[in-house]
């Protein structure tokens, strides 16, 4: 039951970002998307520090800080191709088709995120992992943060002028990579002689990325807008009380 609650978490979290777009004024959608990335890089950043890397340090014999650098390095990577869309910039298409770079990128880093989520939750019916009440805040990091995402991936689609039959099934295959990781990262645990921290380290690096970026990047004018410096705080107070 909570495998199926979670995958449909994950799945609703995308659609109710194109739905935004789908439904909402494009003036009103920008709103969403800063205050709601605003949120997540608070939630994203305050998880990585209090509960992901020191557990990471303290029960792992690896040198998480050099997989934790990938995971940031191989986030700069995707964005390369993505354009930043996971920290809100939107950028028009040219041309009716559909950005195939872009999403690739996306569902690469939502594939990555899934297979630690899997992992944590399948520990937790073994009991063979150390970090799977993690799981739960990990899972709520990328749900707060696939609904920003995914509306502004639906805005970039709109814009390029493809039908809204390929609009939705893009948004679709982009709503099915995160489950597909988990579902590889759950069928793993037991099977692969490996330390699946490896894994779960890279996606905090590659939150820390994220996180640091949207922060930096809600700045207006060298200045904060205290509406989103509410929004960071209290992403970040919300990670914290969950801990």
């Amino acid at each position: 039951m909570e495998l199926i609650f979670t995958i449909v978490a994950l799945i609703v979290s995308v659609f109710v970002g194109g739905m935004l777009v789908a439904f909402v004024d494009k003036k009103n959608n920008d709103q969403i998307i800063k205050l709601m990335l605003a949120f997540s890089g608070g939630f994203l950043l305050s998880l990585a520090f209090i509960h992901f890397i020191p557990e990471l340090y303290q029960n792992s014999s690896l040198n998480i800080g050099i997989y934790i650098l990938i995971g940031f390095l191989v986030q700069l990577l995707l964005e390369f191709f993505s354009g930043g869309i996971e920290h809100g910039h939107v950028h028009a298409v040219h041309g009716a088709k559909v950005p195939i770079a872009l999403v690739i990128a996306l569902s690469v880093h939502a594939f990555l995120e899934g297979i630690p989520l899997g992992t944590q939750m399948a520990g937790a019916e073994l009991a063979t992992t150390h970090m799977h009440d993690g799981a739960n805040g990990l899972l709520m990091g990328i749900v707060l943060h696939h609904i920003p995402v995914a509306i502004a991936l639906t805005t970039v689609l709109y814009a390029s002028k493809i039908s809204k039959r390929k609009v939705w099934i893009v948004l679709g295959i982009f709503a099915l990579t995160t489950p597909v990781g988990m579902l590889l990262g759950w069928n793993s645990v037991g099977v692969f002689q490996m330390d699946f921290d490896i894994i779960l380290a890279a996606v905090v690096g590659m939150f820390l990325h994220i996180s640091t970026t949207i922060i930096f990047e809600t700045t207006e004018n060298h200045r904060f807008n205290f509406i989103k410096l509410l929004a960071i705080f209290g992403g970040a107070g919300l990670a914290f009380l969950i801990h």
